[in-house]
């Protein structure tokens, strides 16, 4: 459902004379009479609004509400939706959050646990729980905003959960699967909306559709939470303790999922926990979003373990973004969608190009460190590769069954080769040796450029044959990842984003956003950090890229007829 915009009366009056001056076919005397009644059921309203609000106040003070909340929330004149779901708790302490918690931690569930700051409290059944601003009467959206608009049956129930797979057999029967906590709206809160102090921060390289999760986070919080303070953190990591924050509000963020990149800047390293943590203290930040990777998730793992191990009342979780797509258990990470989508195009142009020329080659070099998913993909949707070279399964360069010598036939028979390989495919050559090149500031490896390496050898090849080549060497690598997310991405990032509130709102911690068979769930870190999902010679995508480009393994001596072999690749952690 999303979000609901609130519009008060100013921009309510403001709306109505837009669409009734700016070329509507209305006479003068038709708009003359809208626009009264317009400001005559505003002021009505207003009045109403008042009236209501003076009401739950002079019951706030008379101590009507429960006196825990009274430290959890403050009223003010000019804000008549907060006092909303305040007055609906007075009656609500005993709440099924806490009853979801007590049934999550018993013997009766095996879903995946989720840490929930009611772990870290003492007599959580006591805790004043806050009845969700989301509930109403029927999924009605009322222009006046985002709260009221959920049936009850809308609302998790108690118990729902995911399976990891939806895939059995008799070797893996469903009772092998895992069940991970159904994300979604909670019919009560951990947190009191007017308490909460948000911050938001991308880590890592970028990746299309950042900018539409920033934009989900401030949205969701702010319309249906009515969470009035969140704020950006600049550039990874280090912008916790090293700049100033970025005030996020609807009218700062509306435009920005037109937007590549990220407007908060992101960067790789900058992990302090000692300095993060403090400054999480010291600015009484309880909701921290952190988008990123797999090494942003090793870093919320350890920053979630420092504030359990401190019992602070902060909750803290991860929207998983990678476009290498390897991250483990999820369906795929957003933004790869979108690369796949560009990384296409890239292609088609190598394959124009190769077509082109007598004997022409068209080398396209793809994303994809440890796992070749963009190459897969992206040459399984153009239909145009000839070759598609990933890290995850070894290959010659050189020798009779190597990969030059298939292209030196290849071209003498059909006159031009379109070649994709992933950039880390490098380190997946049996007979060549590529150093690498350090590490960066997160402490993966500076991966040496097999573009070029390939470049050069099937030239070389090719010329001591006597064959006039035509090379046309094409590396798209940051053309795919910094632009917009398309129309998949976006309603993905929406979901994650939203769904990432909520389960802050009800006081879960320490867990990812993801989708797992096409539904939502909140995993725990524990899980996404496991190790990197890569190709797997037995995967179905794998295999009909194999018949689409009748590709064989590349390999030399005794394994000569297999497709592959496995490549096991050293991955640093962090």
């Amino acid at each position: 459902t999303g979000y609901q915009r609130r519009v008060h009366g100013e921009h309510r009056f403001e709306f109505m004379s837009k669409q009734i001056t700016q070329g509507d076919r209305l006479s003068d005397g038709v708009a003359t009479v809208l626009l009264s009644l317009g400001l005559s059921a505003l002021s009505s309203f207003t009045t109403y609004k008042l009236l209501q609000h003076k009401k739950e106040k002079e019951k706030y003070e008379k101590g009507k509400i429960h006196p825990k909340v009274k430290s959890l929330t403050s009223f003010s004149e000019d804000d008549f939706f907060a006092s909303r779901s305040l007055q609906r708790n007075a009656d609500h302490l005993g709440s099924q959050l806490y009853k979801e918690w007590r049934f999550l931690r018993s013997v009766e569930s095996d879903i995946l646990e989720v840490p929930h700051l009611f772990d870290f409290i003492d007599n959580p059944e006591n805790y004043p729980t806050i009845m969700s601003p989301l509930q109403g009467n029927s999924s009605y959206r009322s222009v006046f905003g985002g709260e009221g608009f959920l049936p009850a049956e809308s609302f998790i129930e108690i118990g729902g959960y995911v399976l990891s797979t939806t895939s059995f057999s008799p070797k893996s029967p469903e009772e092998d699967a895992k069940k991970l906590l159904k994300a979604g709206p909670r019919n009560h809160l951990f947190f009191a909306p007017h308490d909460v102090r948000a911050v938001i921060v991308t880590c890592g390289g970028l990746c299309p559709g950042l900018n539409v999760v920033i934009r989900e986070l401030v949205m969701t919080l702010y319309y249906n939470y009515n969470v009035r303070e969140v704020y950006g953190i600049k550039y990874g990591y280090k912008g916790f303790y090293s700049y100033d924050w970025i005030p996020l509000t609807p009218q700062v963020v509306k435009d920005i999922h037109h937007l590549g990149g990220t407007i908060l800047g992101s960067s790789r390293g900058g992990f302090d926990l000692d300095k993060i943590v403090n400054s999480l203290v010291e600015k009484k930040i309880n909701h921290a979003y952190l988008i990123g990777g797999d090494g942003t998730h090793r870093g919320i793992t350890v920053l979630y373990q420092e504030i359990a191990r401190r019992k602070l009342n902060i909750a803290i979780c991860g929207i998983p973004k990678t476009i290498d797509n390897d991250i483990p258990l999820i369906d795929k990470s957003f933004g790869f969608q979108t690369s796949v989508e560009e990384a296409q195009r890239a292609i088609t142009s190598g394959m124009v190009e190769a077509r082109a020329a007598e004997y022409g080659v068209g080398l396209v070099k793809l994303m994809g460190r440890s796992a070749g998913y963009i190459a897969l993909h992206a040459s399984l949707a153009s239909r145009d590769a000839n070759i598609c070279l990933v890290p995850e399964f070894h290959f010659d360069v050189n020798g009779p069954h190597g990969l030059y010598e298939f292209i030196y036939n290849r071209l003498l028979a059909r006159r031009y080769c379109t070649v994709v390989v992933a950039e880390g495919s490098a380190d997946a050559i049996r007979d060549e040796h590529l150093s690498a090149k350090g590490t960066d500031a997160s402490g993966n490896r500076v991966l040496p450029d097999v573009g070029k390496l390939l470049k050069d050898g099937i030239t070389n090849f090719c010329k001591s044959k006597g064959m006039d080549l035509t090379l046309k060497y094409i590396d798209p690598t940051y053309m795919i990842r910094s632009i917009p997310a398309n129309s998949v991405d976006r309603e993905m990032c929406a979901s994650l984003a939203q769904h990432a509130v909520h389960g802050m709102m009800a006081g879960f911690t320490g867990f990812s956003t993801g989708f797992i068979n096409l539904r939502t769930c909140y995993i725990p870190l524990s899980e996404i950090t496991k190790g990197l999902r890569r190709i797997l010679p037995t995967d179905h995508d794998w295999q009909r890229l194999l018949a689409s480009t009748g590709q064989p393994s590349f390999l030399n001596g005794e394994n000569a007829n297999e497709h592959g072999g496995e490549c096991n690749i050293k991955i640093t952690t962090m």
